[in-house]
């Protein structure tokens, strides 16, 4: 099978292109844009495989994915490409509204108009996935209610409504096109090579260089969190076995509120990075809260039941696990993270292999 992903140079469509092809003899083609948050560098050991092709394109381009799809010929889409920070998404609405609602409709137009081309076998197989998050569900005031995949849309934020209205877009177009698409919605990810503005990268980072670790309001915020490569097995799942027109809600069954996640981190660094920044006694003395967020969901849970059920996927890592793994591979990768950092992984962009 050949899958085309977009947004595969980012951290959750690095993983899947990652997990592809190290454990499949699957094709793909990575389509991203390279905005910020593209990073080549995390697709360092998979980029030279037979089974790999990069075409830089922006999902909004219709002329440019219509010569993709002509092109490779998918026998599916990983929809991944897609702003993600809230923070960013409140200050410049703009440009998440232009991606994430744009950008797939566009996709889902052109992935129409090739799948109504195909012979009747491979438009039997072919397949959309769509790959969204749990903030379209707003948040939850019961403290022992979980997300569902029937739960009633409520997005808090710019981010969340643009996921939401793209959602939205991808259940039209099988309800009144016929377009065979799936949907997922998943838990915060965490994991190897997340870019550094998000929480768990940037309180490491930050605590390796003695910086505060700013923590919004009290930190009592909670989040489901999923390994990263959990979720990338997840939706490989999905794509070759999830039933047309269903949801599939994925997390990871470790709901933490983010002041633990922060502590849970200093409490590993003091364990494997024992030598502090000057002046730093303990790296927790470094938590710093600052003001809330405007419109901050309080809670995040899904419940994961469904594709445990059909389709038999759990995940893998317990959150100890998991964050351990993330720490660990931090400090043993902080040229990845310095490359980030100073914009060099931007610059450094001749010589990438492209179809």
């Amino acid at each position: 099978m050949k899958i085309l992903v977009t947004g595969g140079a980012g951290f959750i469509g690095s993983a899947v292109v990652r997990h592809i092809i190290k454990n499949t003899s699957d094709a793909v083609v990575n389509v991203d844009k390279l905005t910020y948050a593209g990073n080549l560098d995390s697709l360092a050991e998979v980029s030279g495989s037979p089974q790999y092709a990069f075409e830089q394109v922006d999902i909004c381009d219709r002329a440019a994915v219509e010569r993709v799809f002509r092109e490779h010929q998918p026998d599916a889409v990983m929809h991944l490409a897609a702003e993600s920070h809230v923070d960013r998404s409140i200050d410049g609405p703009v440009a998440f509204i232009e991606t994430n609602i744009v950008g797939t409709y566009v996709l889902l137009e052109v992935a129409r108009k090739y799948w109504k081309d195909q012979e009747s076998g491979r438009q039997e197989a072919f397949r959309f996935h769509h790959i969204s998050t749990d903030e379209v569900y707003g948040d939850l005031e019961d403290p022992a209610a979980l997300f569902v995949e029937s739960t009633p849309y409520a997005p808090s934020s710019p981010y969340s409504a643009s996921k939401a209205s793209s959602d939205h877009l991808v259940r039209a177009w099988r309800r009144t096109y016929g377009l065979p698409t799936i949907i997922t919605n998943c838990s915060n990810n965490y994991g190897p090579y997340h870019f550094p503005e998000k929480l768990i990268p940037l309180m490491i980072l930050n605590a390796l260089e003695g910086k505060p670790l700013p923590v919004y309001g009290k930190g009592e915020q909670v989040r489901d969190w999923l390994y990263v490569e959990d979720h990338a097995r997840a939706l490989y799942k999905v794509v070759t076995s999830g039933v047309v027109g269903e949801t599939y809600n994925i997390g990871g069954h470790n709901e933490k509120r983010n002041i633990d996640v922060v502590r849970t981190l200093c409490a590993l660094l003091e364990e494997l990075a024992p030598n502090k920044p000057a002046g730093v006694a303990r790296y927790e003395d470094l938590i710093t809260n600052v003001q809330d967020r405007p419109g901050h969901d309080l809670r995040y849970a899904i419940d994961a039941s469904k594709i445990q059920n059909e389709l038999g996927w759990a995940p893998e890592e317990t959150f100890e696990s998991g964050i351990r793994k993330t720490v660990a591979w931090y400090l043993g990768h902080l040229e990845w993270t310095q490359r980030v950092q100073d914009g060099s992984y931007q610059r450094e962009r001749l010589g990438v292999n492209k179809a």
